[in-house]
């Protein structure tokens, strides 16, 4: 029994220690690949295609302006409220779960950034606790501007796409740093599902979405950000 104890013990502390240094390492150091990228990857190859992986890290500095204002204004108007968790959001789904109706998501822009750089796509309350755990950790280390830029070279754009400045270059032919407003808010809209919708080639759904970011981007202002 002490030596199962004593294994334990080291093992907690094995993964307390981990997950923390390289939180801390990331504080800092660029994303240059996480578990997502991977998956889809092995994916390809299991498919019999050819592997699909664009993804040029660039700081915040080098991006336009516009394009964290998008994803705030689509996915997250309360990212610089919040502390890792909208809880009336989490509230509101968890009502409409039990009323059976259309299921509302309520992860924020910090949830997302600690499951696409730490963690895996599924549920199970195994993931979503290590989800909320990383969130916590990226919060207290990080700061708001460091999860938005890692979120922003992170995130999957595209089919086999990741980041704005890959989305950017391979989309619309600029650099990041001149996406407008509107390209911007059509980047944004894609988010919900970057595999089923492009915003290379819009549907009307994904124009109209764009005109309703643009709107929710001018009622936020730039100066609700950093």
């Amino acid at each position: 029994m002490k030596r199962i104890q004593r294994f334990l013990r080291w093992m907690v502390l094995l993964f307390f220690g981990s997950t923390i240094l390289s939180v801390f390492v990331y504080k800092w150091v660029p994303v240059y690949v996480t578990p997502l990228m991977v998956i889809r990857c092995c994916q390809q190859v299991m498919a019999g295609d050819s592997i699909r992986l664009k993804h040029h890290w660039v700081p915040l500095s080098e991006m336009s302006p516009n394009m964290p204002l998008a994803v705030v204004a689509s996915e997250d108007q309360v990212f610089m409220e919040h502390h890792g968790f909208d809880w009336k959001s989490i509230e509101i789904a968890i009502k409409e779960r039990e009323t059976g109706h259309r299921k509302r998501g309520a992860s924020t822009i910090s949830q997302q950034t600690a499951k696409n750089v730490f963690l895996w796509n599924g549920g199970g309350f195994v993931r979503k606790g290590l989800e909320a755990y990383f969130t916590v950790l990226i919060e207290l280390i990080w700061g708001k501007e460091r999860i938005m830029e890692v979120y922003l070279n992170s995130i999957e754009m595209g089919d086999g796409i990741y980041g704005a400045e890959a989305v950017a270059q391979q989309n619309f032919g600029i650099p990041a740093a001149k996406l407008s407003r509107n390209e911007c808010a059509l980047i944004a809209a894609t988010l919900p599902n970057p595999l089923r919708f492009s915003s290379k080639h819009p549907s009307k759904y994904m124009l109209r979405r764009q005109t309703w970011i643009v709107r929710q981007m001018k009622n936020l202002g730039s100066s609700a950000l950093f």
